[in-house]
């Protein structure tokens, strides 16, 4: 190897040397420290600190609100409101749990109630999320609400579609928009007679409303994970409307 070669090898491994030297010292370690948290709690816990926080407050809360709305949107009200009357509604009609099947295999009262509980399950996770942290934590309580009701733990993970529990939760996120999104999911289902095309175009609009809202950001990407999810459970209704052999409901 000539000269010139070994002066820059040795060139480089002195740059390298001084390199690693810096990293290990405590004050490469200090800088990392203050631009991320964590670190700074393992290094509290490295230390001795008799009393280290990995997790601060506002996270507990955060976990905490979407453990509750996973919790609420596994209670199936489709699936207790017909048990209640002796009905098992997973061998009936459709087999799902949701106010369509409950509506043609039960009646509309019980469907009614099965709508209306569905729906408060989302606006209460919502409401949790956003009072005990903020109104993004409530983005996230309510997708928590609409994974627990498509699959709840207490019904063995066999939910329903999600429609109302998602709209539920934008009437609290977003409340004229999201009573606005109601109401035209109701005049979709009277003029077409047919709930999965009102479900398919409330979720379309979904992000929109949460736009017009004035929501931005992580919350709109939230909102597009809940209207993907609800519309994701919908496949085979997608199928069936392309093959015009979807089913209908009576709203007279």
């Amino acid at each position: 190897m000539s000269t010139s070669r070994q002066e820059d090898a040795e060139k480089a491994w002195k740059r390298f040397d001084s390199c690693l030297r810096t990293l290990c010292t405590f004050d490469a370690f200090s800088w990392a420290n203050r631009h991320n948290p964590v670190l700074e709690r393992l290094r509290s816990v490295a230390e001795g600190d008799p009393s280290p926080r990995l997790l601060d407050s506002h996270s507990v809360a955060a976990a905490i609100a979407i453990v509750i709305g996973y919790l609420l949107g596994s209670v199936d009200f489709g699936v207790i409101v017909p048990r209640a009357l002796g009905i098992d509604i997973y061998v009936e009609g459709s087999g799902n749990p949701g106010t369509s099947n409950v509506l043609r295999s039960v009646g509309k009262g019980p469907a009614a109630i099965v709508m209306v509980g569905d729906g408060l399950k989302g606006l209460i996770a919502a409401a949790i999320g956003s009072t005990m942290v903020d109104p993004t934590v409530g983005f996230a309580a309510a997708l928590a609400a609409v994974l627990g009701h498509v699959f709840p733990v207490w019904h063995r993970f066999r939910g329903g579609r999600g429609v109302a529990t998602a709209i539920g939760a934008a009437i609290w996120l977003a409340p004229g928009w999201g009573l606005a999104l109601a109401v035209g999911w109701v005049v979709a289902v009277a003029l077409t007679k047919t709930a999965s095309i009102a479900s398919l175009l409330a979720m379309a609009a979904y992000v929109p409303v949460m736009a017009l809202a004035g929501h931005r950001g992580v919350r709109l990407l939230l909102s597009a994970a809940i209207a993907l999810i609800v519309v994701l459970r919908h496949s085979g209704n997608i199928s069936r409307l392309l093959s015009r052999s979807e089913r209908t409901v009576d709203t007279a």
